[in-house]
């Protein structure tokens, strides 16, 4: 591996392997999204605790200041919409060298195993890794099911990862599912948990994010479960809790809780 692409990797992923990316590209196929009407004044309070923005161009560039010191993932993949037909129907949006210009640290694209539009989103994945790897540009997987969420299950959801994986990704990013160790087992390059369930209450969250990196997640991938919680903050810090001190789902909730 090479330096840029080492050094660009050790930004995102910390030195005890693990990481807290957060999520602020919904609007590219959402608008705007509850709380990311204005996606800084969200994220700001959050960036003692996460390690990764992951974001559009166009909320880079409008919104984020250019003295941010945390690594971008830059969300390059869309060309459709909460109320299109196939939410799959993505193409790859931004050029390498408005990747590079924009300094990003990695970029993410989605791919729809299973859709109609499957070998344009593998090839989308495919096309952007060629063009990456020549400039030391990680990029990650984001493993995508558009409305069908009864496909979050350990058997799809292990295809799917590997998948991205031969082709390519340096990082995959997945739904958590019961049985998650046969998704990374058979995943050779890190996995980062998304959202996940729709959960009841905050424990929820804290169990299945620290059930995914016991079994070999390395970070996570969530927002609206942080920033559309009525306690954003407090939850940011006690999702850190579990990744970088090996806190218990028990012992988060008790920081969420005493986090004003």
């Amino acid at each position: 591996m090479e330096w840029g692409m080492k050094n660009r990797l050790s930004r995102i992923i910390q030195s005890d392997g693990r990481c807290f990316i957060m999520p602020l590209d919904h609007g590219y196929f959402q608008g705007p999204t509850t709380n990311l009407e204005k996606p800084y004044k969200t994220l700001q309070p959050l960036l003692p605790f996460v390690d990764a923005v992951f974001c559009t161009r166009g909320v880079l560039r409008a919104c984020m200041p250019e003295d941010l010191e945390k690594p971008v993932i830059l969300r390059v993949s869309g060309g459709t919409s909460i109320i299109a037909k196939d939410l799959s129907n993505e193409e790859i949006t931004t050029s390498i060298e408005e990747i590079l210009r924009l300094n990003s640290s990695a970029v993410g694209v989605s791919v729809y195993i299973g859709s109609e539009y499957e070998k344009q989103t593998l090839m989308n994945l495919a096309n952007l890794v060629n063009d990456c790897e020549d400039y030391g540009i990680p990029v990650m997987g984001v493993t995508a099911v558009g409305k069908e969420l009864e496909k979050r299950d350990a058997r799809y959801l292990s295809l799917c990862c590997r998948i991205l994986a031969e082709l390519g990704a340096r990082i995959v990013k997945t739904y958590w599912c019961e049985d998650f160790e046969k998704v990374t087992g058979g995943c050779p390059v890190p996995v980062i948990i998304a959202g996940g369930p729709k959960c009841k209450n905050e424990l929820e969250v804290f169990e299945f994010v620290s059930n995914g990196i016991q079994n070999g997640a390395i970070g996570i991938n969530l927002g609206r479960n942080v920033w559309q919680n009525p306690k954003p903050l407090a939850m940011a810090k006690a999702l850190h809790a579990i990744l970088h001190n090996n806190a218990t789902p028990g012992e988060a909730y008790d920081i969420y809780r005493e986090t004003n």
